[in-house]
């Protein structure tokens, strides 16, 4: 079809995994489990290793907590200076 219209980029989506909902990749923080096992909160959303996403409201933080969702999706500990990261993030975007 000459004239066509590009179809415009799609942003990713990927599930909470305290909530188990859909948003676009930008709606989420991804922690990620570096190779060497120890978990951190990958703001630039690419650095390696395995990654999970999760929104960052207080009630999904607490909900990811509380069910060791983070733990079971890294299969890694996840320590308590990543979880204050997470609620540092969560009181940035209400602001």
């Amino acid at each position: 079809m000459a004239g066509a219209l590009p179809n415009p980029p799609r942003e990713p989506v990927r599930t909470c995994v305290a909530c188990r909902e859909e948003a676009g990749k930008g709606a989420l923080v991804r922690v990620a489990r570096r190779p060497d096992g120890t978990a951190v909160v990958d703001r630039s959303g690419n650095a390696p290793g395995r990654g999970a996403y999760l929104h960052t409201d207080a009630a999904c933080i607490e909900t990811a907590r509380k069910r060791k969702a983070l733990e079971r999706s890294l299969k890694a500990a996840v320590g308590p200076e990543v979880w204050a990261e997470l609620v540092k993030t969560n009181t940035q975007v209400e602001r």
